[in-house]
């Protein structure tokens, strides 16, 4: 299969600049990745454990779906306090995509998405930093469902993975039994949450302030549908697995790893 002209120009400028252009926007990525995982999955451990707990005591049948309860509770507190950095980051990525010069880092982009808000004329109903989190109900909409589906599918999978390699596993085959069952939960989420994906870039990236405070999932999907169809719907559904599954696998794995490592210091220690 040939290569079209877009992925010509891509291998040229990579060939141009250096390796380095594939790490491009790394600071960007690094400056959401940090706080989020850094609320997300403590978050998660606390709500699973004490959800664990209520059902065990009250509701024994709903403890199977308390991994989609915490995993949906956890995305959606680390959504809300970092989504004004996504959106700096979704912007940044259009910006790259459209123009040849550099484009603005983090703080200087949420500065930019502020001061066009007070230079626009019709824009009554924008009130001051709403705007910062524009769109965040796209990106619920996306990573609620795909907190729920991985979760619920990464539990079952890593406890089954950990019950194989016995009772008392060794960092290395809590890494692997993590990793395995990040990577399946991770993938399989992004593929079905791909639509919401695109929905939820299509609403970040529009530069009307007021149309892009009115605008609601539903309708840019239904947007997204009459421009190209189903095809339209699933783009880069190929991308979004392949970086969701290895990053789903790395971050996870890597979490429970430092929990074992610090547990069993732990242990020994008293």
């Amino acid at each position: 299969m040939g290569l079209n002209h877009y992925q010509l120009f891509n291998w040229r400028k990579i060939l141009q600049e250096g390796i380095a252009r594939l790490w491009r926007g790394t600071n960007a990525g690094l400056a959401l990745a940090v706080p989020t995982v850094g609320i997300y999955l403590p978050c998660y451990d606390l709500f699973r454990n004490w959800l664990e707990d209520l059902t065990a005591q009250n509701i024994p049948g709903a403890t199977p779906y308390v991994p989609l309860v915490a995993g949906s509770l956890a995305r959606s507190l680390a959504c809300a306090t970092c989504y004004p950095i996504e959106l700096a980051r979704t912007r940044m990525q259009a910006f790259k995509a459209a123009q040849t010069v550099k484009p603005p880092g983090v703080w200087k982009t949420l500065v930019e998405v502020l001061s066009h808000v007070r230079s626009t004329n019709n824009v009554q109903n924008v009130r001051g930093y709403r705007i910062l989190w524009t769109g965040m109900g796209a990106q619920l909409a996306r990573d609620v469902p795909y907190s729920a589906i991985c979760w619920s599918t990464l539990e079952p999978t890593r406890r089954r993975l950990l019950s194989l390699v016995g009772e008392d596993p060794n960092a290395f085959k809590v890494f692997g039994a993590n990793f395995s069952a990040a990577f399946v939960a991770g993938s399989l989420a992004a593929a079905a949450t791909c639509p919401l994906d695109v929905a939820k870039t299509r609403r970040q990236i529009e530069k009307d302030p007021v149309r892009a405070l009115r605008m609601t999932t539903r309708q840019t999907l239904m947007e997204v549908w009459r421009d190209g169809g189903m095809r339209a719907l699933f783009t880069g559904v190929g991308p979004r697995v392949g970086r969701a599954g290895p990053s789903v696998g790395i971050v996870v794995s890597f979490y429970e790893v430092v929990k074992h490592l610090l547990h069993h210091r732990y242990a020994t220690s008293e």
